[in-house]
């Protein structure tokens, strides 16, 4: 059976950019192995499932292949299965962004931003 790093894993199936983004994120406590904390050299075999916590959204990984090198994107697929319920609609699109070059809002959009933010005034 194959072994590999957590680190190296999560970074080898672009689950993040970079082999020292997974380790901060693993240490900072953002992974989870099998539900407990881990750490960034704990090794991982297939069927272990990786929880990612983001802002607003955690996530599921079953480990069905170990890598350790980056991949394209259609080979990091085949390497797990993502038990991730859908991404929240509030973190899809972001809200309340105007177009490069629109220039400054007008006061009717400075009425709808504030409208917005819960700012209103009578």
């Amino acid at each position: 059976m194959t072994k590999g790093r957590l680190d190296a894993w999560l970074w080898s199936v672009r689950l993040f950019k970079t082999r020292t983004a997974a380790t901060k994120a693993v240490k900072g406590g953002h992974v989870r192995l099998n539900g407990s904390p881990t750490k960034p050299a704990q090794s991982v075999v297939p069927g272990d499932v990786v929880t990612v916590r983001e802002p607003g959204w955690e996530r599921k990984f079953e480990v069905t292949q170990v890598i350790t090198k980056r991949v394209g994107a259609p080979v990091a697929v085949t390497c797990y299965v993502d038990h991730s319920p859908p991404r929240p609609a509030y973190l899809s699109a972001p809200a309340g962004r105007r177009d490069r070059g629109a220039g400054r809002p007008t006061k009717k959009d400075r009425r709808d931003i504030d409208r917005l933010r819960g700012r209103e005034q009578d």
